[in-house]
């Protein structure tokens, strides 16, 4: 398994339109063939969670029916 390139400063992460003003959700970025994933309360944080595009596809799709 190939290890995606940890984000960079310069990286662009976008959080959901129906995140309310106190910044709590999430923010995901374009790792190439990943997705990152970090929390929008602590953006200078080294810890960010990545997933495989296919993998965060079926977790949307589960969020979206109701099934997770």
């Amino acid at each position: 398994m190939k290890t995606p390139q940890p984000p960079t400063s310069a990286t662009t992460w976008r959080k959901s339109s129906f995140s309310g003003p106190n910044n709590e959700c999430v923010e995901v970025t374009s790792l190439g063939a990943h997705i990152g994933v970090r929390d929008s309360k602590r953006p200078d944080s080294p810890v960010v969670l990545t997933v495989s595009i296919a993998s965060w596809a079926a977790a949307l799709g589960a969020l979206r029916s109701g099934t997770l």
